[in-house]
């Protein structure tokens, strides 16, 4: 294996006003490395850079992972105050995710685990195959722990109950035990998969961008902060072109034409 392999790679491809990162280590289960954590960042800015891209799409090389957590090699040698330090760089990461401009979609085939929940349970929407499994098993496993951040994340999304089991019993629960919670917002068998994704970033396409990048915004504001002034985002919403365009289009009986201005 060469030595880029070894170090795997962010693919980043631009079509049809969506962005599709692949997280490209099929040998390790796409397990990060810190490049592969530095390209996603940088691809994360390019989606915000590029008003022609209206939704992103993560995915796992190789279909038998999104991503297996991070290279544990990484780890060895660490110190208690390298812990935090990673900590805090993982939080920055996946909060990178959380705030880029469009909405996001994880597609899990096989494993997220580790730091790939974290990444795909920072995106807006996750489809899965069947059988695929979450979990951080690190209380078998590693024997580290998450940051608040992270786990205040999962909850958010999983629930207290679901984040304890992960977390202290080392469950890594099926696709088909987290749709029921609405976790998933769909379970596709490969066959169907591509084309599952596809009409789910063609409804996206379809709505209003700056409805959505508002609400997003909004919703993680709240999460960290319940009284959070959203005044902001209400008057970009309702000062867009977008609003004007959808009242028109509305009284019209038409469909709106968005610009995501």
């Amino acid at each position: 294996m060469s030595g880029a392999e070894r170090e795997g790679a962010v693919r980043y491809r631009a079509e049809g006003g969506i962005a599709h990162l692949t997280f490209d280590r099929p040998a390790a289960r796409n397990a990060m490395t810190w490049r592969m954590y530095e390209e996603l960042a940088d691809c994360l800015a390019r989606i915000t850079a590029d008003p022609e891209i209206r939704v992103a799409v993560l995915r796992g090389a190789g279909g038998k992972a999104f991503v297996a957590g991070t290279d544990i090699e990484q780890f060895v040698g660490f110190t208690g105050e390298d812990g935090v330090a990673y900590e805090a760089r993982i939080d920055a990461y996946v909060e990178a995710l959380e705030r880029v401009r469009v909405p996001t979609i994880a597609v899990v085939e096989g494993l997220a685990v580790g730091g790939g929940l974290a990444i795909a349970n920072a995106c807006d929407l996750r489809v899965a195959t069947p059988g695929a499994r979450f979990g951080v098993p690190i209380a078998r496993t590693l024997g580290n722990c998450l940051s608040p951040a992270n786990l205040r994340r999962l909850t958010a999304t999983l629930g207290l109950p679901t984040v304890k089991r992960m977390m202290l019993l080392a469950e890594m629960p099926e696709a088909e035990t987290l749709a029921p919670l609405g976790y998933l917002a769909a379970i596709a068998p490969a066959e169907t998969l591509d084309a599952t994704v596809a009409r789910l970033c063609d409804r996206l396409l379809g709505h209003a961008p700056v409805t959505m990048r508002v609400t997003r915004e909004m919703l993680n504001a709240l999460a960290v902060d319940p009284e959070a002034d959203g005044s902001a985002g209400i008057r970009a919403c309702y000062g867009s072109r977008d609003f004007r365009e959808g009242v028109s289009a509305f009284l019209e009986k038409r469909p709106a034409a968005w610009s995501g201005t």
